[in-house]
């Protein structure tokens, strides 16, 4: 009789993720965080850098920043949201404190919304959430 533990589990693909944030602080932490829970990592510093590897690179969840050079969030959002046959997943997470904007974000079609400073664990239950 074989021996079970001898099989050799396939791995699925790591999901990925791309982060969109201008804050190498930020992005670092949650970089490290994702990767211990073995997400693939895609960063881009603005918008536009944003927008042009979300296109190339297709990935499972896009983690976005709303205040940024080049081309803001909610515009790269916005292009995301018209451009894509299947909706890419985005999460926008922004400093600002206005009701107004998460209002927008959510009728341009956002899966999550998070304020910051947030708990990492915050971050991570949504994408846990929405990749699941």
């Amino acid at each position: 009789m074989p021996d079970e533990t001898t099989k050799t589990e396939v791995k699925p693909p790591a999901k990925r993720i791309l982060l969109v944030d201008d804050d190498p602080e930020i992005v670092e932490s949650m970089k490290l965080a994702l990767e211990a829970k073995g997400y693939e990592i895609l960063i881009a510093r603005d918008g536009n850098q944003g927008l042009a590897m979300a296109e190339r690179e297709d990935p499972d969840l896009v983690i976005l920043d709303m205040m940024m050079p080049r081309r803001s969030g909610f515009l790269v959002l916005e292009r995301l949201r018209r451009t894509r046959r299947i909706p890419t997943r985005v999460i926008m997470i922004t400093a600002n404190e206005g009701s107004r904007h998460k209002a927008y974000a959510e009728m341009l079609g956002v899966d999550d919304y998070i304020r910051k400073p947030f708990a990492m664990d915050r971050l991570l239950e949504s994408v846990h959430r929405l990749l699941a």
